[in-house]
């Protein structure tokens, strides 16, 4: 089988491990710089083409695939004269950013009218999972275009779920977030009134791990909290606001009332609003114990 020729815009955290998968399993792979020129290196090494714009990756892609922060990144890379769409070739691009289902839908609609297929991706798991090739992945698109780009999406996940048209796998993202997210908070907050009773963080461990609210995504968190682990979560506490902020906008656009998804939201609008939003996720237990006067001292290891 002939293997398409694909970009890669977007080699942050998960990106990199992406696109290294991509390359390695032996598809043609181009790919562009934005801030960090090593990820780019790094892939031009094993065989990967380096581009200047997303115009040129069109020119010379068959498929697109995006790993960029959210809506209004992917927009900066499909508009404008040096755009994926100035190129005016029909081409297909995977959104695997966490982007807004709304923004998702209509600029697949508008994209369809200009020859080029949009197909939302969003991924779960870590950077790690991402290196290992063994992501989740929510795939929106029409049967047949899921179909065409599935090969490629094989290259990094361990499972891909269609979820249906496109914007429902950006929907299913924002959901998967809002529990995770919510974990977080729920976690955060039940360890700072641990803490205030005088139970340590290692206490609380003790009772949760092993029993029925046990979860990966508790052990992850909690190699920050236990172990100082800063690479245990890597995904920032703005990126988390973000996420939320979206779920809102989608809870508003449905006339739902989601007091549980505004309570979340709240407690990363918090820390990122009094600068700690390049933190981890895991690090607003941190953020949450020290809004409520509890200090960690030196040699401590707190909640």
């Amino acid at each position: 089988m002939t293997k398409a020729n694909v970009g890669f815009i977007g080699l942050g955290l998960m990106g990199q491990g992406m696109a290294a998968n991509i390359v390695k399993k032996g598809w043609p792979l181009a790919v562009m710089a934005h801030r960090n020129r090593a990820p780019v290196e790094a892939l031009v090494a094993e065989g990967a083409t380096e581009v200047k714009t997303p115009r040129e990756m069109a020119e010379r892609s068959d498929v697109i695939v995006l790993c960029v922060t959210g809506s209004p990144e992917v927009l900066s890379v499909i508009e404008g004269g040096e755009g994926i769409a100035a190129a005016g070739k029909k081409v297909t691009i995977v959104d695997c950013s966490t982007s807004d289902p709304s923004v998702t839908m209509k600029l697949a609609e508008d994209l369809a009218g200009r020859g080029v297929t949009l197909i939302d991706a969003p991924l779960s798991r870590t950077p790690a999972d991402a290196a290992a090739g063994t992501l989740d992945v929510m795939v929106g698109g029409a049967e047949d275009d899921v179909r065409r780009v599935w090969p490629v999406l094989e290259c990094f996940a361990g499972r891909i779920i269609h979820t249906g048209p496109t914007g429902t796998g950006h929907t299913m993202k924002l959901l998967n977030n809002f529990l995770a997210m919510g974990y977080a908070a729920l976690y955060s907050e039940a360890l700072m009134l641990g803490r205030k009773a005088g139970l340590t963080p290692q206490v609380f461990d003790s009772v949760i791990r092993g029993g029925r609210m046990d979860c990966p995504f508790y052990q992850t968190f909690f190699r920050w909290v236990l172990d100082r682990d800063p690479n245990a979560h890597k995904f920032a506490i703005r990126n988390a606001f973000k996420d939320m902020s979206y779920l809102a906008g989608f809870a508003n656009a449905s006339g739902a009332a989601n007091p549980i998804g505004a309570a979340v939201r709240n407690s990363f609008a918090h820390a990122v609003g009094t600068g700690h939003g390049e933190d981890y996720v895991p690090m607003l237990s941190d953020f949450i114990a020290e809004a409520n006067g509890i200090r960690r001292t030196e040699g401590e290891k707190i909640g």
